[in-house]
Parts: structure tokens; C-alpha cells; sequence
């Protein structure tokens, strides 16, 4: 029986890497896995996913998932979701559907919360409709788990208002512990 997994984490917790590793394992046992991203992630180009860590792999948009018919989504053997925190209500129910009618097993990573500790739209319905919930971890500067996504601006300032998406990387995000967080603190330079 297919399960809805959500795989979840901080940014730098190699979320992304994850799921090109979990599409490789597909692939190296002759099964198809289709690597999947919403169109609003264009960090690393038009239809490709690439994680800091240096793996990448091409991928397609939601949208190009949501067109698919049955039969052409019966050759994956699974179906890895990455940036899920962008995706809608209706398309978190979209995987569900395909989990429960079509029998394949969908993966999502993404980040639970944003820079403010809201969480995002995709993130919720996934936290409350998945079969599986996991945690991806990584640590903050100080060496405590890091569990909030700090913004910072140009000059180390930890941002706490804003648009709730603005694309970035390293350049602009950081995984902290909540005290660091809630502090504003970066860590020695």
C-alpha cells in the first residue's frame, strides 16, 4: 500500500540532496522515480533540481505532473516532491489522491516553517494529511538542533518581516536553534 511521506527541515539540512538520493536508489534498481518541483522554484533553472552538496538531476514542474494521465503515471515507481512548502491546499490533496487511488508512493521534502516560524501553505496540509512525517536534521552554529529558518539581510541582520517567499540559499538563509533564532544570532562571523 503507497504512502504520503512528508520529509521536513531547516534549510541546510540537505533535504534537496535527500531526494536525489532517494531518486538514484530507484534508479539503480531499475525502477523509475519522477523528480518533481513546483514552477516557482527557479534557484537552480527551468525544470532541474540541485542540491548544495553538488548532485542535481532534471525534474518537472507540478503543473507537467498534474497532467498526466493514469496510465502514463503508472510507469514511476514513486514520485519525489521537492519544495513542497510552495505547493497549494489543492495539490498537497492532488498527491493524495494518487497515493490512495493510483497506489504510488509520494515523497515530499521541504521546509516546515518560514523565516517568521509560519508555517507555509503546503507544509500544513502535508503536516496534517500525511501517512508519514519525518524530520530531517542538521544543527545550528552553537551545536543544538536547528528547528527555525533565519532570513538575513546584506549585512547579517536576522530579518523578521517580509514577504513570506523569497528564493534563496546560503546567500540569504540559515538553519538556527530557536534561542538563536529568536535572538538574532548568526554565530561568530
Amino acid at each position: 500500500m503507497a504512502k504520503l511521506y512528508f520529509r521536513y527541515g531547516v534549510m541546510g539540512s540537505s533535504k534537496t540532496a535527500n531526494a536525489l538520493m532517494v531518486r538514484y536508489n530507484y534508479e539503480e534498481r531499475g525502477q523509475d522515480a519522477l523528480l518533481v518541483k513546483p514552477e516557482l522554484d527557479q534557484r537552480d533553472g527551468a525544470r532541474f533540481v540541485a542540491s548544495r552538496a553538488g548532485l542535481s538531476h532534471p525534474c518537472i514542474y507540478f503543473t507537467d505532473l498534474m497532467k498526466k494521465t493514469p496510465e502514463e503515471l503508472k510507469a514511476y515507481a514513486c514520485i519525489i516532491v521537492d519544495e513542497a512548502q510552495f505547493l497549494t491546499r489543492e495539490e498537497v490533496r492532488y498527491l493524495t489522491d494518487l497515493v490512495d487511488e493510483q497506489n504510488i508512493p509520494v515523497i515530499c521534502y521541504g521546509l516546515r516553517a518560514d523565516f517568521k516560524g509560519d508555517l507555509f501553505p503546503g507544509s500544513q496540509e502535508l503536516l496534517s494529511c500525511a501517512d508519514i512525517i519525518e524530520e530531517i536534521k542538521t544543527i545550528c552554529w552553537c551545536g543544538k538542533k536547528a528547528t527555525c529558518n533565519a532570513r538575513f539581510d546584506e549585512h547579517g541582520n536576522v530579518l523578521k518581516e517580509g514577504e513570506q517567499v523569497v528564493l534563496g540559499a546560503n546567500d540569504r538563509y540559515i538553519g538556527l536553534c530557536r534561542k538563536h533564532w529568536k535572538e538574532g544570532n548568526l554565530g561568530p562571523k
